[in-house]
């Protein structure tokens, strides 16, 4: 009996993997989602020869490294929230006040550990707040603005329109250095490491990331999906904190304000490694990528001695192109999957 020839959704895993994959098709997923690493690469190779011989040495590369970790913290954030499917815009917010907490505790006698938890948990139960709010119905865009807006009040509250300033006992995770690598850089890689061992090698984290895909989907399968709704608000809460006290940390006082540059610097570093911002795709090994090649181009230019602002054109140029690159190479992907695969189905019809 003939088969009748359905098209067959278009992804990758419709057609047959590995040598069986058209050439064509494998050079665009690759381009997609591997290409990121070749850009940052090319830059690299341009500055180092544009700005030698300062550019391509050790200590530049700890100073890329360190400057681009709290971009890296914050990014994750913003990461996990998208995987889901939801975009958190409190992070400053989150951080602003965890930041507060911390200074509030710690300039009232408190164990530099005590105050560390409790600046953390105050992210996990923003984002907990964050996400059982949106469970009701509730757009989580506007949800999230509006805790920014109470969190950064709330901070302000705390630290009396004043800052915490000589929290020097935090040095060790922001202004020291060990065996010549700074502290923020080590707790980037703790964080990104442990992170995507989470999405690739957990149960919770699949799942997770299957939601952001296509929630329906999940719910029917008999998974709860508003449950792994809520953990990427939790996450992207966590991640929000830990970047507050990283940059306490490294200035030595906790600050109320509430900077939207770190929303700005997060979003574009995510949007470079592109993860799509409808959820379900993406990997933190290219956010943390997209995150140096932001610090990269900034440091580059910084040694040409050109204007800080020109870093800020030079990236939204740069985020222009690769949505764009973006889009025809994911159109390129989905037309030639959609063609190799009615083929396969009318060759099996026949």
């Amino acid at each position: 009996m003939a088969v009748s020839a359905q098209p067959l959704p278009v992804t990758e895993t419709a057609v047959p993997a590995g040598r069986d994959m058209p050439r064509s098709v494998s050079v665009l997923i690759f381009a997609r989602d591997r290409g990121i690493f070749v850009l940052w690469a090319l830059i690299i190779g341009v500055f180092s020869f544009w700005c030698a011989p300062y550019f391509a040495t050790l200590d530049n590369a700890m100073l890329i490294a360190n400057a681009a970790a709290l971009t890296a913290i914050f990014a994750a954030g913003v990461g996990f929230g998208v995987m889901t499917g939801v975009l958190d815009l409190s992070l400053p917010g989150t951080a602003a006040f965890a930041a507060c907490v911390t200074g509030w505790l710690m300039t009232h006698g408190q164990p530099v550990w005590l105050s560390l938890a409790a600046g953390l948990a105050c992210g996990v139960l923003v984002g907990l707040a964050n996400g059982l709010i949106a469970l009701r119905g509730f757009n989580p865009i506007i949800v999230t603005i509006g805790s920014l807006s109470a969190l950064s009040g709330l901070a302000a509250v705390i630290a009396g329109g004043y800052t915490f300033p000589g929290l020097r006992q935090l040095q060790f995770m922001g202004t020291e250095r060990y065996f010549g690598v700074p502290a923020p850089v080590y707790i980037v890689a703790a964080l990104f490491g442990v992170g995507t061992l989470f999405l690739t090698r957990t149960r919770d984290g699949i799942r997770l990331m299957a939601v952001g895909g296509n929630s329906e989907a999940v719910r029917r399968s008999g998974i709860h999906a508003d449950r792994y709704r809520v953990l990427g608000f939790v996450l992207s809460g966590l991640c929000a904190a830990l970047g507050g006290l990283v940059t306490t940390a490294v200035t030595t006082e906790a600050t109320p304000e509430a900077s939207p540059g770190i929303i700005f610097s997060a979003l574009t570093a995510v949007a470079l490694a592109g993860v799509a911002l409808t959820g379900g795709r993406g990997s933190l090994p290219r956010v943390l990528v997209g995150a140096l090649i932001l610090a990269t181009i900034a440091n580059g230019l910084t040694i040409r001695g050109v204007q800080p602002y020109w870093a800020t054109v030079v990236t939204g140029l740069l985020l222009l192109t690769s949505l764009g690159l973006e889009r025809v190479i994911q159109r390129g992907v989905s037309n030639r999957l959609m063609s190799v695969a009615n083929l396969s189905v009318h060759n099996r019809s026949v």
